[in-house]
């Protein structure tokens, strides 16, 4: 069963203007601009993976990585537990869409959200999200389904992605189906939806419980860890609730502003000076 972002779903991020404070607008593409360090590190860890993934086919008869790919019943009687981490990086040889399509919206989710949050952040809940929906794999296809059905494919940490999105720049504007301009926010909603109707459906090749696992522990990290998982008192009330302040969009951009400006205020600094020439004494 493969984890895949689905052709027709795909959402490519606009650059029409956008208010600040409540959306983070792209001024950079794939091949200008910076490349944030963590995104790229996953995209050339997928790519290496599947590369070798390929070319080792071609010359051997028992396919490779056959241990690395999700089978739930391995995990949950054989404790093979890397499983849940290593599937993430293994992608259907049938179809070069599905690589793709996942190393494209992991570019574009993943670049705005990790130049926000910075690498750290951003690579730690990639792998959340993608162990999340590893064991929503494992628990719902051992209780309900085949727990020999194999799972591969980096699709439940991007929906992941995709949830972080909508929730930190809800008014960005992005391109459903290439064609329709619609919010973040109900891309991710739309997104969300597809997949749990889905995840009814017997059969198909496409793991829905993949896709809202990831989703779901996307959401309980975004809501426990940002703020440090702080409680603050609430007015009229003996208890606490969960700060959220860590998921303010105007705060967030005001922060990733500054620090866009003091990198050029340090590059236009390193260039001025190495232009004066070395002082004679």
């Amino acid at each position: 069963m493969i984890c895949s972002y689905k052709v027709q779903c795909l959402a490519i991020v606009q650059t029409s203007p956008m208010r600040y404070d409540v959306s983070y607008r792209s001024r950079n593409s794939m091949f200008s601009g910076p490349f944030p360090s963590g995104v790229k590190a996953l995209i050339l860890a997928n790519a290496a993976v599947y590369l070798v993934y390929f070319f080792g086919s071609l010359f051997s008869e028992q396919p490779i990585f056959q241990s690395l790919q999700l089978v739930p019943a391995d995990v949950f009687r054989r404790f093979e537990i890397w499983q849940l981490v290593t599937y993430m990086f293994l992608h259907s040889l049938q179809s070069f869409w599905h690589i793709l399509f996942n190393m494209l919206s992991l570019w574009m989710f993943g670049t705005p959200l990790e130049q926000t949050w910075g690498t750290k952040r951003l690579v730690q809940y990639y792998f959340v999200c993608g162990i999340g929906a590893g064991v929503c794999v494992v628990v719902m296809n051992m209780l309900f389904g085949d727990p020999y059905q194999h799972v591969l494919g980096a699709s439940g940490a991007i929906y992941g992605l995709l949830l972080a999105y909508g929730m930190m720049f809800p008014d960005q504007q992005v391109l459903f189906s290439f064609l329709f301009p619609i919010k973040a926010k109900y891309m991710a909603m739309i997104m969300g939806g597809i997949a749990f109707l889905s995840s009814f459906q017997t059969g198909g090749t496409v793991s829905n419980l993949a896709h809202l696992g990831g989703m779901l522990f996307g959401f309980l990290y975004l809501k426990t860890q940002f703020g440090g998982g702080r409680r603050r008192s609430i007015p009229g009330k003996s208890g606490g609730g969960l700060d959220f302040s860590g998921l303010d969009p105007a705060r967030l951009w005001r922060e990733y502003k500054l620090k866009r400006a003091k990198r050029k205020f340090q590059v236009y600094m390193r260039k001025h000076d190495s232009e004066r020439g070395p002082w004679v004494n």
